[in-house]
C-alpha cells in the first residue's frame, strides 16, 4: 500500500515543539511529528508553525512518505536534516 494524506488536520504540540499529522496506509493510521526547528517561520509560535506547515504541506508530505518507505515504526518525527 502507500502512504496517504486524506486528513488535512494539523495541531501543535507545544511541549515537544512540533506539529502532528498522521497519514494512512490502507486502514492504518500512521502518526507523524514534524520538529518547528524544520519549518521555516520568522517568529516562533503555534499559530507562526501551523501556518509554516500549511505552506510547506506538499514538501512534508513527500518527506514523510519517503521516510516511512524507509523503515517502519510506531511513530515518525520530521527533523531539519530530513529537508535537505
Amino acid at each position: 500500500m502507500t502512504l496517504n494524506f486524506p486528513n488535512r488536520s494539523r495541531s501543535y504540540d507545544e511541549a515537544g515543539r512540533r506539529v502532528r499529522f498522521s497519514g494512512h496506509d490502507g486502514m492504518f493510521e500512521v502518526p507523524f511529528f514534524v520538529e518547528a526547528d524544520a519549518l521555516s517561520t520568522t517568529s516562533p509560535g503555534e499559530e507562526q508553525y501551523l501556518a509554516a506547515f500549511d505552506e510547506a504541506r506538499t514538501r512534508i508530505y513527500d518527506v514523510a512518505r519517503k521516510i516511512y518507505g524507509s523503515a517502519r515504526k510506531n511513530v515518525y518525527v520530521l527533523t531539519k536534516s530530513d529537508f535537505h
